[in-house]
């Protein structure tokens, strides 16, 4: 696991949650993934073998049919400190993938991140708490496939508590981790208190 893999830990834990705190609202926050979706409570009984790898090729939209998720997809670089940059915040439907890291299907662990919202409301991964082990991820990729990943579990990490190697660490066959802020929200600690992160493995190619 590089040091820039770290630093994107650090960065996406840092979320404050602007729709929230302009309303004042701490009744109407994201859904939390329950337990019975984390790895401790063992495998989906929907586990489907994973798939040969892809060649690299990078992505152009991502689906989540179940929460009617629907989402062009940009490449995010790193910023000044050495973190992840995130997708802008004034698009509530965008998602962002490492374009320095592995493609989504390609051999290793794709990462992608979205906003759980904005100034204006909900955003692209706002549900992403409410995936369920066996639900589909589906990727567009720029050489006409898509790549088709299955949920593994669903996982909220304090931000202290963040564990980079199990979310980051390499892999030999093609997985997928989407990550946005959760974890409850506080206004008076400066927003979102963790993150919640989907983790998933490539079962198909269309």
């Amino acid at each position: 696991m590089s040091n820039r893999s770290k630093g994107w830990g650090i960065a996406v834990a840092a979320c404050v949650g602007l729709w929230l705190v302009q309303n004042g609202s701490q009744d109407v926050t994201p859904p939390v993934p329950s337990a019975a979706q984390a790895f401790a409570a063992g495998p989906s009984v929907h586990t489907d073998a994973a798939a040969d790898p892809l060649p690299p090729s990078a992505p152009v939209r991502l689906r989540i049919p179940e929460t009617d998720v629907d989402t062009p997809m940009t490449g995010l670089g790193l910023a000044a400190d050495g973190s992840l940059d995130v997708p802008p915040a004034g698009d509530r439907n965008l998602a962002g993938w490492y374009a320095d890291g592995i493609t989504p299907g390609a051999k290793g662990t794709a990462i992608v991140a979205g906003h759980v919202d904005n100034a204006q409301g909900p955003a692209v991964f706002y549900t992403l708490g409410a995936l369920k082990k066996g639900h589909r991820i589906e990727v567009d990729r720029q050489d006409g496939r898509t790549a088709v990943f299955t949920v593994d579990a669903v996982e909220v990490y304090a931000n202290k508590d963040f564990p980079d190697k199990k979310v980051y660490g390499e892999t030999d066959r093609s997985e997928i981790r989407v990550i946005t802020c959760g974890g409850g929200f506080s206004k008076k600690e400066n927003g979102y208190q963790g993150n919640v992160v989907a983790f998933g493995h490539l079962i198909g190619v269309r």
